[in-house]
């Protein structure tokens, strides 16, 4: 491949962050080839690797619309003036040459919000004039005639799209997330008995893991409610301004006992490895990395057909699919998981579904997807 200049959109980058870990797993993955790596953003925060260039943009703003126009609006000057030969783009920019549809299509995750709120409220969703200027951004990147194509982490976001903006099915490329399967590995029997001491974790408990920041897009009440009535327990790991109400509610149903809050963290393999399984009722998610890290530790994962982690699930093989909001049935699938995932059938097939999902296989089909696009 002969030398070429690649730019990268996103808008902040914080290094923990699930665009950010498949910008740079396909970057030190791609950093080998012969190409410049460009990064457009308004805020680097991490480690710059030798060789990548970072081009800060940050205008000024004065609230969620104007930050993201302002962006818009400063990236697309800068790539043009810089003429790179292809700009992915991890954020909605018309414009672009490649989108990167991490975020997936706005108006279902919406759809999907409303749920679970009162009906005005739901309403006054979609007449917001925030989301109203993303769905617009997002209607009129999907028509500019600079769009060659178009990555989606999930088979889901793909059929979505082609619903939602006629764009054909050709241009858009499911590309799986990767993951270091040799890094995210199930504990030994002695490991696992070690971390649960460590965290005052019962080691006879069966526990389920929750792992995601935002706690009502991925559905923590959800989750707390399908644990309340049995006798499992589950390890909360991530944050949110209404924690509070999240402890409340386990007051209220009773289990605060067997909830425990870890907040953030930056290393989650510990937790993993204490935990029997993944339970994620996501609201809306493409294809959350967390699924293939406890995957990839042996966990059987739950979860929903509005996650396109779904995709890699065999109901009853390596975990289950239930709606986000069925209480009744995501507690039957709590309690028909394995006690223990390690040494479980379910925890053997839901690691073997993952080990392909490889950094090199990643790369390797990004690197053809430039190639084919630079032609």
């Amino acid at each position: 491949m002969k030398h070429f200049r690649l730019a990268l959109v996103r808008q902040k980058y914080r290094p923990d962050g699930g665009a950010e870990r498949f910008v740079s797993r396909a970057l030190e993955a791609l950093d080998s080839q012969d190409l410049e790596l460009n990064v457009i953003t308004r805020q680097w925060q991490g480690e710059i690797k030798p060789g990548w260039k970072v081009h800060l943009c940050d205008p000024w703003k004065w609230g969620r619309i104007s930050r993201e126009r302002g962006f818009a609006n400063a990236a697309r000057r800068l790539w043009q003036q810089e003429a790179f030969d292809l700009v992915q783009s991890h954020e909605r920019i018309p414009g672009c040459d490649l989108y990167r549809a991490g975020d997936g299509v706005h108006r279902r995750w919406l759809e999907q919000r409303a749920r679970v709120l009162p009906g005005w409220k739901g309403k006054q969703l979609f007449a917001d004039r925030y989301h109203r200027y993303v769905m617009q951004a997002e209607q009129q990147m999907y028509a500019a005639p600079e769009l060659k194509a178009v990555i989606c982490n999930a088979e889901m976001v793909k059929q979505e799209i082609i619903r939602e903006f006629a764009v054909p099915a050709a241009k858009i490329h499911v590309i799986y997330n990767a993951i270091d399967s040799q890094r995210f590995l199930p504990p030994g029997e002695a490991e696992r008995h070690a971390l649960r001491l460590q965290y005052g974790i019962p080691v006879a408990a069966s526990c389920l893991i929750y792992v995601g920041s935002g706690f009502e897009r991925k559905g923590l009440a959800a989750a707390i409610k399908a644990v309340a009535n049995t006798d499992r327990h589950l390890l909360v790991v991530g944050k949110d301004k209404d924690e509070k109400r999240y402890r409340a509610l386990c007051a209220t149903l009773g289990c605060s006992q067997r909830v425990h809050f870890f907040g953030m963290q930056n290393q989650t393999l510990a937790f993993y490895q204490m935990a029997d399984a993944l339970l994620l009722p996501t609201l809306y998610d493409p294809f959350p990395n967390v699924i293939l890290e406890a995957m990839a530790c042996g966990l059987p994962v739950i979860t929903t057909p509005t996650c396109g982690g779904a995709e890699f699930i065999t109901q009853g093989v390596n975990g289950y699919v239930c709606d986000a909001l069925d209480i009744a049935a995501l507690q039957q699938a709590v309690m028909a998981l394995p006690h223990q995932a390690l040494g479980s059938l379910q925890g053997e097939k839901a690691r073997e579904r993952v080990l392909d999902s490889t950094p090199q296989r990643l790369s390797s089909q990004l690197i053809s997807l430039y190639q084919e696009l630079l032609g």
